[in-house]
């Protein structure tokens, strides 16, 4: 959706309020260690997507969860915002941590071979004979 300073404070409003409904009104325990990374609001204010991040192991539970107690998120967050309409809730799961943790471990167990030293074309360079004397 299109950034501007209003929507940046709507969403960021509504993503306060809702990680506070989280927290300490809803008691799922399936709802634990649950973070709201991000809030998207529409600009009319009638949809809200949120982006939830959890154990990758949890994701289905979660889910679940989320779905069980969407209508009373949603009557908690509209009290909550005191905006004209309350929004649809959508909510989602938020894949990004994985994914860079996949990325770090892949990064950590990279092969000796970018150690190399190459040329401009990729290919190795072959060690000089003054270099392989002091090898």
């Amino acid at each position: 959706m299109k950034q501007n300073q209003h929507s940046r404070r709507t969403n960021e409003q509504a993503r306060v309020k809702l990680a506070n409904i989280l927290l300490f009104e809803i008691s799922d325990p399936d709802l634990a260690l649950v973070t709201i990374t991000g809030v998207e609001v529409s600009v009319d204010k009638s949809y809200l997507r949120a982006y939830v991040s959890c154990d990758a192991e949890r994701y289905d539970e979660v889910e679940a969860a989320l779905a069980r107690a969407k209508g009373r998120i949603r009557s908690l967050l509209g009290r909550s915002l005191g905006w004209r309409v309350t929004p649809e809730l959508d909510f989602r799961i938020d894949t990004t941590t994985d994914e860079a943790e996949r990325i770090s471990r892949a990064l950590e167990d990279a092969p000796a071979t970018l150690s190399v030293e190459k040329d401009e074309f990729g290919y190795p360079v072959e060690p000089s004979a003054a270099e392989k004397d002091e090898g």
